[in-house]
């Protein structure tokens, strides 16, 4: 137990099953049987009124205070975010107008988002909640440090980063034993898509995939989350699939520190083709990653 605890991500990739065959999406009327035992999470009209935005690069600051000041208690949430010692702002904030400049339009769209969907999900046996949602804003964090240093929307990848392990909730709402046996220590990176698919025949990211479907979120995030697990194994890669398949990795790591950069895997690093200086960009620590859940 001792030894198998030590082992890296890279040694997971190596020894995996993932690694030594590829994981086929199963055909979507699979998908649809499993969601014929689900009770869709429900989120507001609010909630959907800024998915919406998403497709929509030009949002104005106007519109998106609108639709965000239609929920009082969202809006109250995301004060208590702004003036949280986690973004550190220069002056406290008293408005909703004040928090959405000094944070930025896009971070208060995400952030809301999330908000939404830390509320849709009752807890579960079996899964404990502070660790689960510690480990998917570690996720949304390491996200969106890496797509900073690769150039992509930092914000998308934030957020899909923090909806990967959803897929899971709804795992241990349709088979709850089953969800004990996912959780059975040790969580190696990865080793929870492994048991995901073999116990269910999906991972978390393709079930939370068709969820992100039924909400109309962008496809781009759609096919992100169906990648997630296996981002090269697809005919058409998607870059922040990979992204968020190698911000997972790090979530799960046990130990903390820029060394974890060398547990990754190389294939799907170097699938970005480009110098990636990830050694000299300042390495986050989990403590600065934005907790949703805290306020």
């Amino acid at each position: 137990m001792v030894h198998e605890l030590a082992l890296t991500a890279r040694d997971w990739v190596k020894f995996s099953p993932i690694a030594k065959k590829q994981l086929h999406t199963e055909p979507m009327s699979s998908l649809d049987s499993f969601f014929e035992s689900v009770k869709l999470p429900s989120i507001p009209e609010v909630a959907h009124a800024l998915i919406k935005t998403l497709n929509n690069p030009e949002v104005s600051f106007i519109e998106l205070r609108n639709i965000i000041a239609q929920d009082p208690a969202l809006c109250a949430k995301l004060l208590r975010l702004a003036n949280s010692a986690q973004f550190g702002l220069p002056r406290g904030v008293g408005t909703l107008d004040d928090a959405m400049a000094m944070v930025g339009l896009s971070k208060i769209r995400t952030l809301s988002l999330g908000t939404y969907m830390d509320g849709a999900f009752p807890a579960l046996p079996g899964l404990n909640r502070n660790d689960y949602w510690k480990n998917s804003m570690a996720c949304a964090g390491y996200a969106q440090w890496l797509a900073d240093c690769l150039h992509m929307d930092t914000q998308q990848a934030w957020l899909t980063g923090m909806m990967l392990r959803l897929g899971e909730l709804l795992i241990g709402q349709v088979e709850p034993k089953t969800l004990l046996e996912i959780e059975k220590l040790p969580h190696l990176p990865g080793s929870r898509w492994e048991r995901e698919k073999r116990l269910v025949g999906f991972t978390e990211g393709q079930i939370t995939a068709e969820l992100a479907r039924r909400w109309n979120f962008p496809m781009q995030i759609v096919q992100a989350l169906q990648r997630s697990a296996a981002p090269l194994t697809e005919q058409a890669f998607s870059r922040l699939g990979a992204v968020v398949h190698l911000a997972a990795l790090l979530a799960d790591t046990p130990y903390t520190g820029p060394d974890m950069l060398d547990s990754l895997p190389l294939d799907v690093v170097d699938s970005f083709q480009t110098d990636v200086q990830w050694r000299t960009a300042k390495f986050p620590l989990v403590d600065s990653f934005i907790d949703i859940t805290a306020p």
